[in-house]
Parts: structure tokens; C-alpha cells; sequence
């Protein structure tokens, strides 16, 4: 019983393990783009004034 306790202990800590570091390389993948975007929109935006 304890080994089975066990297996399942260390493939619930990989599993959680695997979704933060998939849920930090999303939130990172967002905030640059709306970042790139932004910068997109400002240079845009400098050009239709000249």
C-alpha cells in the first residue's frame, strides 16, 4: 500500500510540476506579446504623424 502511496505521490508532484512551469511559459508568452504589440502600436503611431 505504501509503495502505491508513493508511485502516486511522485507522478502527482511531475504532473504539477509540468502545468506551473507550462502555466509560467503561457503568462510570459502573453505579457511579451502584448509588450511586442504595444511597442508595434507606438511606432505605428509615430509614423502617422510624420
Amino acid at each position: 500500500m505504501g509503495t502505491l502511496f508513493s508511485a502516486f505521490l511522485t507522478y502527482f508532484v511531475l504532473m504539477l510540476i509540468i502545468v506551473l512551469v507550462g502555466g509560467a511559459a503561457i503568462t510570459l508568452g502573453i505579457t511579451l506579446r502584448k509588450r511586442k504589440d504595444a511597442t508595434e502600436a507606438s511606432i505605428v503611431a509615430e509614423a502617422d504623424k510624420l
